[in-house]
């Protein structure tokens, strides 16, 4: 199977800022405690933005950095938990938006904060049965929407935004090699949907998501190294979906991962699931922390439970 590559990222982020202080007239926290315990210093909330609208400009600023036309896209995903509405999927309102072919699959996928991450490797086996060898994967979060506001254990912790990829499918591209698993698991981190019969509004055991994620992370590294036969010091830049700082410096420490290949944007956007690693990757891309040829190992952990790691190559 042929493998892919990125061609161009994009993001989209709204423009009102929630900042910890902010947050400390609204329920009983301070700056000192969220930033010690997160990271998190400012998060995104959407005022007249759409989840729509997100992540329409995140996939307009990747088209024009990947220099693919709308003509070429072969598929579109849209990794979401939070999209305006279940039907029509995010995907279709944005190939309708940006006049992107109409015999092209487009559809929304939920692994919550490894969502990116699946539909990258989605994308890879799509564009291998597909004419067109462009596709463009998003990932979007309207978070705000579903915050519980009474809870100041997880309110303090989300944001929206939206980051985008196009990636290009080409014989003799390496495969992204991505190593992804969930174990069901309904308590622990649960947003309820359609019909649940209970508002649908974010619950989670913060302390049981933090033992998860800081065991997932480093299997993750493990078996994406031991995949692709690279050493830590192969690789370009590592990427982490951006929960807790915590639990990134644990990774940076455990691999002795030096400064100048990670990176934390926690501190200005808060966890914003399903587009936290896109909008990681879109930054890195624009201050040319990464170009053609980067090996980027990615690793991503969320509600399901899910996780997941992967070598992308930017082209």
């Amino acid at each position: 199977m042929n493998g892919i590559k990125i061609r161009g990222t994009g993001r989209c982020v709204p423009a009102h800022i929630v900042t910890n202080s902010d947050l400390s007239q609204i329920v009983d926290t301070s700056d000192e405690w969220i930033t010690a315990r997160t990271g998190i210093q400012r998060r995104r909330h959407c005022t007249s933005e759409t989840h729509a609208s997100l992540c329409t400009g995140a996939a307009r600023e990747a088209l024009k950095r990947s220099g693919a036309a709308p003509e070429d896209i072969g598929a579109v995903i849209v990794a979401t938990v939070t999209a305006d509405t279940l039907v029509p999927s995010a995907a279709c309102l944005l190939q309708r938006e940006l006049e992107l072919p109409g015999d092209i699959p487009c559809f929304d996928l939920n692994a919550a904060c490894t969502g990116f991450l699946f539909a990258l490797h989605t994308m890879e086996c799509l564009l291998n049965a597909s004419p067109r060898k462009y596709g463009l994967v998003v990932g979007c979060e309207e978070l705000s929407r579903v915050i519980n506001w009474e809870d100041r254990g997880t309110c303090i912790l989300f944001g929206d935004g939206a980051g985008a990829a196009v990636v290009e499918c080409r014989e003799g591209f390496p495969s992204i090699g991505a190593v992804l698993g969930c174990h069901g698991d309904d308590q622990i981190l649960r947003l309820p949907g359609v019909e649940a019969g209970e508002r649908s509004l974010i619950a989670m055991e913060g302390t049981k998501v933090f033992k998860f994620a800081v065991e997932a992370v480093p299997w993750c590294v493990d078996q994406v190294l031991q995949k692709s036969g690279l050493a830590v010091e192969d690789v370009d830049f590592f990427v982490f979906h951006q929960a807790n700082a915590r639990i990134i410096d644990l990774a940076v420490r455990k691999y002795r991962i030096p400064a100048d290949k990670y990176y934390k944007n926690i501190g200005e956007y808060g966890n914003t699931s399903a587009a936290s690693i896109p909008l990681v990757l879109s930054e890195l891309q624009e201050q040319g922390r990464v170009k053609s040829g980067s090996r980027v190992l990615v690793v991503g952990f969320g509600g399901g439970l899910t996780w997941g790691g992967a070598l992308i190559q930017f082209a």
